[in-house]
């Protein structure tokens, strides 16, 4: 139906539609907290993790790309029909969980619609089960991550706050909450934005563009400004979930979940392991709330956002899938 070139330049604009919706869907994941604990206006909060979304382009590195475009499925395995497979199943996994304001990762739909493509197309040789136990894992470690480092981080905050005056603390807070945000925001940016870099370079290289794997530096902008577009312009419908509905946030809960989120966002990127932004964010939030009255946390919301974080990753397989085998019969 469409030569390589054209078949290849189709994948990359479907990767970018991807990316953009990345933002969109992620964006609540950075600004939740400080837009509910009414330090920052939504506008402002978003012009705020766009921005450090951004900012990656110049400092976050490709190890994640590599991750993606090299550890899910064999690349001997990869075509251009099972790229378009995975970037479909994982779009529509995105577009029904922002429709229902659910905080799922955006990271794992697209893994998971690797790993239906590629099963669809080659059987579960083609996978990399190393690489793939590993990502799995962290769909429960990430989470667990944020939770016991919130609970550090907010122990010796109150510790060392202790004897303030609240309404002195508020406003210290307040202030601390814009740094603690924008690297939030850049963590995202430097995590979420490589997922699709890799997928890109890969369909460059199965389609002929490349002679080898690589990650060129168009990629990284075009990947950068793309989340930052869609984090501007906002997943409103999941701000209120990760704002609210797991467990009251004020400033300094705001602060103590970002800050800890961001530590483990760039450490994760800088040792090319593909975790979820939102599974972090959420982790933090939860062990902040568990710190300050474990009651407070409403742990009927956070099951529903465990059960779809599980869920993800199969269904977003079966749909891409079903994508690659309807792309085969048509063709």
């Amino acid at each position: 139906m469409f030569d390589t070139y054209s078949a290849t330049v189709i994948i990359i604009i479907i990767a970018l539609i991807f990316d953009f919706l990345n933002g969109f869907h992620d964006s609540a994941n950075s600004i939740a907290t400080v837009v509910v604990s009414k330090t920052l206006t939504p506008m402002q909060a978003v012009i705020l993790a766009a921005s450090a979304n951004f900012i990656g382009f110049f400092t976050g590195g490709v190890a994640v790309a590599k991750m993606i475009g090299k550890g899910v499925v064999a690349v001997d395995n990869v075509t251009l029909s099972l790229l378009f497979a995975t970037l479909l199943g994982a779009v529509i996994w995105n577009i029904i969980t922002w429709y229902y304001g659910l905080p799922t990762s955006s990271s794992h739909a697209l893994i998971g619609g690797l790993i239906g493509a590629g099963v669809a197309s080659h059987g579960f040789k083609s996978i990399i089960i190393g690489s793939v136990l590993k990502i799995f894992a962290f769909i429960f470690i990430a989470p667990a991550l944020g939770l016991i480092g919130a609970v550090i981080f907010t122990v010796i905050v109150l510790m060392f706050f202790r004897k303030s005056v609240p309404k002195t603390a508020t406003a210290i807070f307040k202030r601390l909450q814009l740094a603690s945000a924008f690297f939030c925001s850049y963590g995202h940016g430097i995590n979420d934005a490589q997922k699709t870099m890799g997928i890109i370079a890969l369909a460059m290289f199965v389609g002929g563009l490349t002679k080898e794997f690589s990650v060129q530096t168009w990629v990284i902008f075009s990947c950068h400004a793309s989340i930052a577009i869609g984090t501007l312009l906002g997943g409103w419908r999941i701000v209120k979930t990760m704002g609210t509905s797991i467990t009251k946030v004020g400033p300094m809960e705001g602060f103590c979940a970002e800050t800890s989120s961001a530590v483990i966002l760039i450490a994760t990127s800088h040792f090319g392991i593909p975790v979820s932004t939102t599974h972090v964010i959420a982790g933090s939030i939860m062990g902040v709330g568990t710190v300050e009255n474990i009651y407070n946390v409403r742990w009927i919301t956070v099951r529903k956002i465990l059960l779809a974080w599980i869920f993800t990753i199969p269904f977003t397989a079966l749909c891409s899938a079903i994508a690659y085998l309807a792309i085969m019969w048509i063709e």
